[in-house]
């Protein structure tokens, strides 16, 4: 497949984290002071959704309106470097500003949208008609109820995936969606129903998608998942278990990659399924030090987004790395001791060649997706990275962590990494070697077994 365009068309918001710590309260009220020690801005809304599409490999166009007033000015800042088209709206920017304390959320303050509806312009309709997919961001400022935008929205469903994420203040999505995301809060509101948990996301789906007339309707909730409602039935697709603070943009992460995957002709299913686990991924990146996080085994590309995430919170990024052939006290010891280190820990796995290469062509006894998943499994990793080399160095310089860890009896000079980890002002850490552990010893010992007739494969 050649290079494919996704437009995002929607609502843009300028989002600001004043991020700081609370050690007191106010001398006049039982209210938080946030101590600030940074802020951030960045695309919210439709913006945030197109950025985090870029993140998977594909061409991106944001297509929306900007006031030309001085927050409007900003969230241009923001957008820099993703192709946008952007008509003019006659309305303020709407600001959201969040105090963070700790990693966590405590208060918002909203401001702007204020003026009449955006509408269209003759441009931002042409670059709808580029599209090879169509993401519909819709935050309640008006844009989704423009009638030359919905004729144009409704011709393209019939030739190309549109997915319709939809706002309880914004328009109905037009007939003919691939895909409408609603979480269950806003499922069960446009629909009427006051059922909870599962059985209010059945109901709320299947009667949208018959009142919208769309192809599906994906509830997403939360921790339990995403329900896939089609004119063949239900699926049900389960998250990893993520214990999270702020899940916000996890709603725009999960529409983008459902967009993304449609447009590369991907089923739904799989698309809905990729879209859980991306999003379980995003979260678990922004959740704050003190809470477990649940391993996810993702693509580099995952990874990497959990790193800059980390990073971005000035949070500590640990790795690790071996072939993990059989998983044995001394590689959980080793994993729990990194993990301890700081706030995220990326296990840099050899692939199942890599493994061949260097223990010979008996090895590896378990395959590499099944290392990964094993590892994944485990609380104390975040991410699982597959590398092809005899060595990490590759994957290393693309995630840059800040600590490098290895198990053994060695010192940190003799490890063929260190010049490389300590060229960015990392460190590495060797943690003691547990006597006696091994993948190898362990396949000797079996190997043993097997030749003295002490067990007889059954071949089942």
């Amino acid at each position: 497949m050649g290079v494919v365009n996704l437009v995002v068309v929607g609502d843009c918001l300028l989002d600001v984290d004043l991020i700081g710590t609370v050690t007191r309260l106010c001398p006049d009220a039982p209210a938080p002071v946030l101590a600030q020690r940074s802020q951030r801005s960045r695309a919210g809304g439709a913006g945030l959704a197109a950025r985090l599409a870029a993140t998977d490999g594909v061409d991106v166009t944001l297509v929306t309106v900007i006031a030309p007033d001085a927050d409007g000015a900003v969230l241009r800042e923001c957008l820099d470097g993703l192709r946008t088209v952007a008509g003019r709206a006659e309305r303020s920017t709407s600001v959201k500003t969040r105090l963070i304390a700790d990693g966590r959320p405590i208060a918002r303050v909203d401001r702007g949208g204020d003026g009449p509806a955006p509408l269209a312009d003759d441009r931002m309709l042409a670059a709808l008609h580029e599209a090879d997919a169509i993401l519909v961001s819709d935050y309640g400022c008006g844009l989704s109820a423009d009638p030359r935008l919905r004729a144009v929205l409704t011709e393209r469903a019939a030739r190309v995936p549109v997915v319709w994420d939809p706002h309880p203040r914004g328009a109905e999505p037009v007939p003919g969606v691939a895909a409408v995301v609603p979480n269950l809060a806003e499922a069960k509101g446009f629909a009427g129903v006051d059922e909870t948990g599962l059985a209010g996301a059945s109901r709320s789906a299947a009667w949208l998608r018959e009142a919208w007339q769309v192809d599906a309707v994906v509830v997403t909730m939360g921790a339990r998942g995403a329900l896939l409602v089609t004119s063949s039935g239900e699926q049900l697709v389960p998250a990893p278990e993520v214990r999270a603070v702020d899940v916000c943009g996890a709603g725009d992460r999960f529409a983008s990659v459902v967009a993304t995957e449609l447009m590369r002709g991907k089923g739904l299913p799989h698309a809905v399924a990729d879209a859980v686990r991306k999003s379980a991924a995003f979260v678990a990146a922004d959740i704050a030090e003190e809470m477990s996080r649940q391993s996810i085994v993702d693509e580099k590309a995952t990874a990497q987004e959990l790193v800059a995430a980390v990073r971005e919170r000035g949070g500590t990024v640990v790795a690790t790395g071996g072939c993990f052939d059989l998983l044995h006290a001394g590689h959980a010891r080793t994993l729990r001791a990194a993990r301890a280190l700081g706030d995220c820990l990326v296990v840099c796995l050899n692939s199942d060649e890599s493994v061949r290469r260097l223990k010979g062509a008996g090895r590896p006894i378990t395959g590499q997706r099944e290392r990964a998943e094993l590892l994944a499994a485990l609380d104390c990793v975040d991410a699982v990275v597959v590398f092809d080399e005899d060595g990490p160095q590759q994957v290393l310089s693309q995630l840059r962590p800040d600590i490098w860890v290895k198990g053994g009896d060695y010192t940190p000079d003799r490890l063929p990494e260190t010049p490389l980890v300590r060229s960015w002002g990392g460190t590495v850490v060797v943690t003691p070697y547990l006597e006696g552990r091994s993948s190898t010893r362990i396949a000797e010992t079996l190997t043993s077994i097997v030749e003295e007739g002490d067990c007889v494969p059954t071949g089942r």
